[in-house]
């Protein structure tokens, strides 16, 4: 996530969707509300965004992903190794693909 100063377009774009989850510190969701006001383009993203969510809650809200899928995705997160540069880039450097972990490039 951005700096909680941060909140040029992309930023807020980015971010937009912890913003309608309510997911974000109170300072960084203070900056993002002030500039969702200020500025059409990301208002109107924002709305379609909030507009999708709600409709995929309505279509998919009562479905809930089988226990095993839940294992195998926290058991993945658990192997996977994520590298943060200073410039900000990701890396994943380990991930697990059908049950056996494998090397990926950086």
């Amino acid at each position: 996530m951005a700096d909680d100063t941060d909140c040029g377009c992309d930023d807020v774009l980015r971010d937009v969707w912890l913003f309608l989850d309510d997911e974000m510190n109170p300072r960084r969701r203070a900056v993002v509300q002030q500039h969702i006001d200020e500025c059409s383009p990301c208002l109107a993203e924002a709305g379609f965004d909030s507009a999708l969510k709600s409709l995929l809650a309505r279509k998919c809200g009562g479905d809930k992903a089988p226990e095993e899928l839940k294992v195998r995705l926290l058991t993945a997160l658990r192997l996977s190794t994520t590298t943060v540069t200073p410039q900000g880039s990701v890396s994943v450097t380990r991930t697990v693909v059908s049950g056996s972990i494998v090397d990926q490039p950086d």
